[in-house]
């Protein structure tokens, strides 16, 4: 079974201050914001639970603490590094003041031990310029086809992705996309998933008609299947899913967007996939689900190394 497209391995990063972001506030319309001073609490529960599922799944999970209290969005990984077959790393600059923190040295350092990395191609210098490109957070990357698919948006500037794509060997695939209240979307992670054999996307949240229509026929001419997610299904997170491979092909998604699902856009996944629905309601209201915390490691383990 490939794992080209559906990873088996993830990082995940346990928080122990997570809370609502206010500095991503202005920007991410799926952040509602929890109060208590259970939250923290809660949320690490839920990403506990939400590790030993994906385990139980087959899905090797690496796991790293973050006792910080300046890094409220931790749990969301993917937005700082990548990994590509080929041994390839690449490193992100942030939007937010307070997420350019969260990149670890001793994640790359695990990377660079358990795996076989050739490089670290670092473009968090270009915060400087105010610049930013939010991973695969601000990508959804179709690793067979190599195509990367950005909303246009302040967290992915046109000019650090065409950088990214020369060097990955990406084509950029980029759109202006919109919520029913007319706000821009910020993260394309929201809006699209790509498994193997099917694609999750709301093709109505793009604006541009002929841009929609390419979106789908890309999709299409890679033969995947195309479930058209409606507005209400991305509010409930339901593309915010990936692809892994565990004992199985699964999907990873949230209890939150299973539910939101349809019997037959489920049928299609379950064609190729076992749905794996984690319950993180918290930690969703930081604007993020499932996919946001699991940063894939598409990179070749050393066969010295032992669990």
């Amino acid at each position: 079974m490939s794992p080209v497209q559906a990873p088996n391995a993830v990082v995940m990063i346990r928080p122990h201050n997570f809370r609502s972001n206010p500095e991503t506030r202005e920007d991410n319309a799926f952040q509602t914001g929890a109060e208590g001073e259970n939250v923290a609490v809660q949320a690490r529960n839920e990403f506990d639970s939400a590790v030993e599922q994906l385990r139980a799944a087959g899905v090797q999970v690496h796991v790293f603490e973050d006792e910080s209290n300046q890094t409220p969005d931790s749990v969301f990984p993917n937005n700082w590094f990548s990994t590509h077959a080929g041994g390839h790393v690449a490193i992100y600059p942030m939007f937010a003041k307070n997420r350019q923190s969260e990149r670890r040295i001793d994640v790359v350092e695990m990377l660079k031990r358990d795996y076989r990395v050739q490089d670290v191609i670092d473009f968090s210098g270009l915060e400087a310029d105010g610049l930013a490109l939010e991973g695969t957070g601000a990508m959804v990357l179709d690793h067979v086809e190599r195509v990367a698919y950005t909303v246009e948006s302040n967290r992915a500037d046109p000019v650090i992705l065409e950088r990214f794509c020369t060097h990955f060997g990406y084509e950029p695939i980029a759109f202006e996309a919109r919520d029913r209240f007319g706000n821009r979307v910020y993260h394309t992670n929201v809006l699209m998933g790509i498994g193997t054999h099917y694609a999750l996307v709301c093709l109505d949240m793009i604006v541009d008609p002929n841009r929609r229509t390419m979106v789908q026929d890309r999709l299409v001419q890679s033969g995947r299947e195309v479930i058209d997610l409606s507005e209400a299904q991305i509010e409930a997170f339901a593309g915010n899913a990936i692809e892994l491979t565990g004992t199985t092909r699964v999907l990873a998604l949230s209890k939150t967007a299973i539910d939101a699902l349809q019997p037959d856009q489920i049928t299609i996944i379950e064609k190729t996939a076992k749905l794996v629905p984690l319950s993180i309601p918290t930690i969703e209201t930081a604007g993020g689900s499932v996919r946001c915390m699991l940063a894939g490691v598409h990179l070749t383990r050393r066969k010295s190394r032992i669990n």
